[in-house]
Protein backbone atom coordinates (compact mmCIF):
# COMPACT_ATOMS: atom_id res chain seq x y z
CA UNK A 1 0.00 0.00 0.00
CA UNK A 2 2.65 2.19 1.27
CA UNK A 3 4.25 1.76 -2.34
CA UNK A 4 1.73 4.00 -3.84
CA UNK A 5 3.85 7.39 -3.27
CA UNK A 6 7.09 6.06 -4.10
CA UNK A 7 6.63 7.14 -7.60
CA UNK A 8 7.25 11.16 -7.69
CA UNK A 9 10.15 11.43 -5.20
CA UNK A 10 12.28 8.40 -6.80
CA UNK A 11 11.47 9.92 -10.26
CA UNK A 12 12.57 13.52 -8.70
CA UNK A 13 15.28 12.56 -7.66
CA UNK A 14 16.42 10.29 -10.73
CA UNK A 15 16.25 13.72 -12.55
CA UNK A 16 18.91 15.43 -11.48
CA UNK A 17 23.04 14.75 -11.67
CA UNK A 18 24.40 12.95 -8.61
CA UNK A 19 28.22 12.76 -7.41
CA UNK A 20 30.13 10.25 -5.56
CA UNK A 21 28.80 10.87 -1.78
CA UNK A 22 30.25 10.12 1.90
CA UNK A 23 26.88 10.14 4.12
CA UNK A 24 24.91 12.23 1.74
CA UNK A 25 23.47 11.47 -1.76
CA UNK A 26 22.28 14.77 -2.85
CA UNK A 27 20.78 16.22 -6.34
CA UNK A 28 21.05 19.82 -7.20
CA UNK A 29 18.70 21.46 -9.34
CA UNK A 30 18.89 25.20 -10.45
CA UNK A 31 16.43 26.60 -11.81
CA UNK A 32 17.35 29.92 -13.61
CA UNK A 33 13.96 30.21 -16.19
CA UNK A 34 13.84 33.57 -14.18
CA UNK A 35 17.32 35.12 -15.15
CA UNK A 36 17.97 36.65 -17.64
CA UNK A 37 21.81 35.94 -19.04
CA UNK A 38 23.04 35.14 -21.82
CA UNK A 39 25.93 32.49 -20.50
CA UNK A 40 23.80 29.45 -19.45
CA UNK A 41 26.92 27.60 -18.05
CA UNK A 42 27.16 29.41 -14.40
CA UNK A 43 23.87 27.50 -13.26
CA UNK A 44 25.25 24.04 -14.40
CA UNK A 45 28.34 25.05 -12.89
CA UNK A 46 26.00 25.87 -9.77
CA UNK A 47 24.46 22.24 -9.84
CA UNK A 48 28.05 20.66 -10.00
CA UNK A 49 29.90 22.45 -7.27
CA UNK A 50 26.70 22.36 -4.56
CA UNK A 51 26.28 18.90 -5.27
CA UNK A 52 30.47 18.80 -4.90
CA UNK A 53 30.36 20.27 -2.02
CA UNK A 54 27.47 18.56 0.00
CA UNK A 55 28.17 14.78 -1.30
CA UNK A 56 32.11 14.78 -1.14
CA UNK A 57 32.34 16.19 2.83
CA UNK A 58 32.31 14.05 5.51
CA UNK A 59 29.78 15.01 7.67
CA UNK A 60 29.44 12.82 10.27
CA UNK A 61 32.30 10.30 12.33
CA UNK A 62 30.06 7.27 11.28
CA UNK A 63 31.05 5.14 7.83
CA UNK A 64 28.56 4.84 5.01
CA UNK A 65 28.57 1.93 3.12
CA UNK A 66 26.93 3.34 -0.68
CA UNK A 67 23.85 1.96 0.10
CA UNK A 68 23.30 3.90 3.32
CA UNK A 69 23.66 7.28 2.33
CA UNK A 70 20.97 9.41 2.51
CA UNK A 71 18.61 10.11 -0.94
CA UNK A 72 17.94 13.80 -1.01
CA UNK A 73 17.10 17.01 -3.39
CA UNK A 74 18.00 20.53 -3.35
CA UNK A 75 16.01 22.36 -5.83
CA UNK A 76 16.49 25.82 -6.48
CA UNK A 77 14.65 28.49 -7.58
CA UNK A 78 16.40 31.71 -8.69
CA UNK A 79 15.47 35.22 -8.82
CA UNK A 80 16.88 37.69 -11.36
CA UNK A 81 20.14 38.98 -9.42
CA UNK A 82 20.04 42.42 -8.69
CA UNK A 83 23.97 42.48 -9.81
CA UNK A 84 26.81 40.17 -10.94
CA UNK A 85 27.13 37.22 -8.76
CA UNK A 86 24.51 38.29 -6.14
CA UNK A 87 21.70 35.51 -6.59
CA UNK A 88 18.41 35.05 -4.51
CA UNK A 89 16.67 32.26 -4.51
CA UNK A 90 13.97 29.97 -2.74
CA UNK A 91 14.75 26.66 -2.47
CA UNK A 92 13.04 23.05 -1.69
CA UNK A 93 14.86 20.29 0.33
CA UNK A 94 13.92 17.49 0.22
CA UNK A 95 15.32 14.16 1.87
CA UNK A 96 13.93 10.50 2.15
CA UNK A 97 14.70 7.38 4.18
CA UNK A 98 14.35 3.53 3.16
CA UNK A 99 11.16 1.86 5.03
CA UNK A 100 12.29 -1.78 5.81
CA UNK A 101 11.21 -4.81 3.85
CA UNK A 102 9.97 -2.35 0.95
CA UNK A 103 10.95 -0.51 -2.59
CA UNK A 104 9.32 2.20 -0.42
CA UNK A 105 11.03 5.47 0.72
CA UNK A 106 9.53 8.14 3.13
CA UNK A 107 9.87 11.72 3.30
CA UNK A 108 11.62 12.99 6.32
CA UNK A 109 11.75 16.69 5.34
CA UNK A 110 9.82 18.71 2.34
CA UNK A 111 11.02 22.31 3.30
CA UNK A 112 10.45 25.50 1.37
CA UNK A 113 13.14 27.93 2.20
CA UNK A 114 12.20 31.64 0.39
CA UNK A 115 15.29 33.55 2.40
CA UNK A 116 18.24 32.61 0.09
CA UNK A 117 20.80 34.87 -0.46
CA UNK A 118 24.43 33.96 -1.90
CA UNK A 119 27.11 35.13 -3.72
CA UNK A 120 28.44 32.52 -6.02
CA UNK A 121 31.57 32.95 -8.36
CA UNK A 122 31.90 30.39 -11.06
CA UNK A 123 35.10 28.08 -10.22
CA UNK A 124 36.05 29.88 -6.88
CA UNK A 125 36.00 26.90 -3.93
CA UNK A 126 33.34 26.90 -1.73
CA UNK A 127 35.01 27.22 1.75
CA UNK A 128 33.46 25.82 5.25
CA UNK A 129 34.16 25.96 8.64
CA UNK A 130 32.28 24.63 11.82
CA UNK A 131 33.89 26.92 14.31
CA UNK A 132 33.10 30.46 12.01
CA UNK A 133 30.81 32.12 9.24
CA UNK A 134 32.79 32.50 6.04
CA UNK A 135 29.91 32.83 3.50
CA UNK A 136 26.44 32.51 2.99
CA UNK A 137 26.25 30.04 0.74
CA UNK A 138 28.24 27.35 2.42
CA UNK A 139 26.51 28.16 5.72
CA UNK A 140 23.15 27.85 3.97
CA UNK A 141 24.73 24.33 2.45
CA UNK A 142 25.99 23.14 6.00
CA UNK A 143 22.99 23.77 7.49
CA UNK A 144 20.57 21.42 5.40
CA UNK A 145 22.88 18.87 5.38
CA UNK A 146 22.67 19.05 9.41
CA UNK A 147 19.16 18.97 9.07
CA UNK A 148 19.17 16.06 6.61
CA UNK A 149 21.35 13.75 8.81
CA UNK A 150 19.52 14.58 12.13
CA UNK A 151 16.22 13.98 10.59
CA UNK A 152 17.64 10.32 8.93
CA UNK A 153 19.47 9.97 12.50
CA UNK A 154 16.28 10.57 14.36
CA UNK A 155 14.26 8.13 12.49
CA UNK A 156 16.10 5.07 13.23
CA UNK A 157 17.20 5.61 17.09
CA UNK A 158 15.72 7.64 19.36
CA UNK A 159 16.72 11.52 19.52
CA UNK A 160 20.08 10.14 17.28
CA UNK A 161 19.60 13.41 15.45
CA UNK A 162 20.81 15.20 18.63
CA UNK A 163 24.22 15.98 17.49
CA UNK A 164 23.67 16.98 14.13
CA UNK A 165 20.60 19.71 15.11
CA UNK A 166 22.97 21.10 17.50
CA UNK A 167 25.57 21.10 14.37
CA UNK A 168 22.82 22.93 12.98
CA UNK A 169 22.26 25.31 15.59
CA UNK A 170 25.68 26.27 15.63
CA UNK A 171 25.69 27.09 11.91
CA UNK A 172 22.63 29.53 13.16
CA UNK A 173 24.78 31.48 15.50
CA UNK A 174 27.59 31.39 13.39
CA UNK A 175 25.43 32.96 10.61
CA UNK A 176 23.58 36.06 12.74
CA UNK A 177 26.43 38.27 12.57
CA UNK A 178 26.08 38.35 8.93
CA UNK A 179 22.32 40.51 8.89
CA UNK A 180 21.21 37.92 5.80
CA UNK A 181 17.29 36.79 6.23
CA UNK A 182 16.64 33.72 7.41
CA UNK A 183 19.34 33.27 10.33
CA UNK A 184 16.86 34.92 13.69
CA UNK A 185 14.03 35.25 15.45
CA UNK A 186 12.59 38.00 13.81
CA UNK A 187 10.50 37.80 10.57
CA UNK A 188 8.91 34.61 9.40
CA UNK A 189 8.54 31.80 11.84
CA UNK A 190 8.97 29.63 9.27
CA UNK A 191 12.34 29.55 8.65
CA UNK A 192 16.14 28.20 9.59
CA UNK A 193 16.46 29.82 12.65
CA UNK A 194 12.56 28.74 13.58
CA UNK A 195 12.88 24.96 12.02
CA UNK A 196 15.98 24.11 14.34
CA UNK A 197 14.62 26.30 17.32
CA UNK A 198 11.78 23.17 16.90
CA UNK A 199 13.92 20.76 16.69
CA UNK A 200 15.98 21.74 19.77
CA UNK A 201 13.36 22.84 21.71
CA UNK A 202 13.01 20.47 25.34
CA UNK A 203 9.74 21.11 25.42
CA UNK A 204 9.26 19.37 22.33
CA UNK A 205 11.22 16.75 22.72
CA UNK A 206 7.95 14.41 23.52
CA UNK A 207 7.42 14.41 19.53
CA UNK A 208 10.95 14.46 18.80
CA UNK A 209 10.80 11.19 20.51
CA UNK A 210 7.58 10.03 18.33
CA UNK A 211 9.36 10.78 14.89
CA UNK A 212 11.71 7.71 15.91
CA UNK A 213 8.16 5.41 17.03
CA UNK A 214 6.73 6.59 13.60
CA UNK A 215 9.44 5.18 11.49
CA UNK A 216 11.16 2.31 13.37
CA UNK A 217 8.61 0.93 15.72
CA UNK A 218 5.55 1.52 12.65
CA UNK A 219 6.42 1.97 9.04
CA UNK A 220 9.55 -0.76 9.37
CA UNK A 221 6.84 -2.86 10.43
CA UNK A 222 3.69 -1.91 8.82
CA UNK A 223 4.33 -5.13 6.01
CA UNK A 224 3.95 -7.35 9.53
CA UNK A 225 1.30 -5.62 11.13
CA UNK A 226 -0.43 -2.48 9.69
CA UNK A 227 -3.09 -2.17 12.24
CA UNK A 228 -0.75 -2.21 15.08
CA UNK A 229 1.25 0.24 13.32
CA UNK A 230 -1.36 2.53 12.72
CA UNK A 231 -2.06 2.62 16.16
CA UNK A 232 1.55 3.80 16.97
CA UNK A 233 1.25 6.55 13.90
CA UNK A 234 -2.06 7.61 15.65
CA UNK A 235 0.20 8.66 19.13
CA UNK A 236 2.37 10.19 17.12
CA UNK A 237 -0.07 12.55 15.82
CA UNK A 238 -1.67 13.37 19.47
CA UNK A 239 2.33 14.28 20.19
CA UNK A 240 2.10 16.46 17.45
CA UNK A 241 -1.66 18.13 18.42
CA UNK A 242 0.14 18.47 21.80
CA UNK A 243 3.09 20.63 20.14
CA UNK A 244 0.08 22.35 18.03
CA UNK A 245 -1.66 23.43 20.97
CA UNK A 246 1.33 24.74 22.86
CA UNK A 247 2.66 26.06 19.86
CA UNK A 248 0.09 27.21 17.33
CA UNK A 249 3.01 28.69 15.13
CA UNK A 250 5.31 25.27 15.34
CA UNK A 251 7.56 25.16 12.07
CA UNK A 252 8.20 21.49 13.28
CA UNK A 253 4.30 20.70 12.94
CA UNK A 254 4.30 22.40 9.64
CA UNK A 255 7.27 20.92 8.13
CA UNK A 256 6.04 17.53 9.36
CA UNK A 257 2.76 17.53 7.89
CA UNK A 258 4.44 18.53 4.52
CA UNK A 259 6.56 15.64 4.45
CA UNK A 260 4.16 13.29 5.74
CA UNK A 261 0.55 14.37 4.60
CA UNK A 262 0.10 12.12 1.32
CA UNK A 263 1.48 9.26 3.76
CA UNK A 264 -0.71 9.24 6.53
CA UNK A 265 -3.54 9.65 4.18
CA UNK A 266 -2.28 6.45 2.38
CA UNK A 267 -2.20 4.98 5.38
CA UNK A 268 -5.70 5.57 6.89
CA UNK A 269 -7.18 4.82 4.04
CA UNK A 270 -7.77 1.77 5.45
CA UNK A 271 -8.10 -0.07 8.94
CA UNK A 272 -10.08 -0.07 11.27
CA UNK A 273 -12.54 3.19 10.99
CA UNK A 274 -12.34 3.85 14.75
CA UNK A 275 -8.75 4.66 14.05
CA UNK A 276 -9.47 6.66 10.87
CA UNK A 277 -11.70 8.16 12.33
CA UNK A 278 -9.64 9.50 15.30
CA UNK A 279 -6.51 10.32 12.98
CA UNK A 280 -8.91 12.41 10.50
CA UNK A 281 -10.27 14.02 13.48
CA UNK A 282 -6.96 15.26 15.08
CA UNK A 283 -5.17 16.07 11.02
CA UNK A 284 -8.29 18.23 10.24
CA UNK A 285 -8.12 20.33 13.27
CA UNK A 286 -4.36 20.80 13.27
CA UNK A 287 -4.38 21.30 9.41
CA UNK A 288 -7.88 22.59 8.80
CA UNK A 289 -7.05 24.31 5.18
CA UNK A 290 -6.66 20.41 3.86
CA UNK A 291 -9.16 19.04 6.10
CA UNK A 292 -11.09 18.38 2.35
CA UNK A 293 -7.71 15.82 1.65
CA UNK A 294 -8.25 14.13 4.82
CA UNK A 295 -11.54 13.29 3.89
CA UNK A 296 -9.98 10.41 1.67
CA UNK A 297 -9.23 8.61 5.37
CA UNK A 298 -12.55 7.92 6.10
CA UNK A 299 -14.67 7.44 2.86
Amino acid sequence: MLNKFIGPFIVTLLLFSTLNAQELNVRVAVNADQVQSSDRTVFKDMETAFAQFLNSRQWTTDVYESFEKINANIIITLQNPKSIGVFEATVQVQAARPVYNTNYESILLNFADRDWQFEYVDSQPLEYNDQTYISNLTSLLAYYSYMILGMDYDSFSELGGTDYFQQALNVVNNAQQSGRAGWDALGSTRNRYWLVENLTNQQIIPFRRSLYRYHRLALDTFDKDPENSRKIILEVLKEMRKVKNAFPNSILVIAFLDAKRDELINIFSEGSIALRREAYDILAAVDPSKSGDYEKMIK
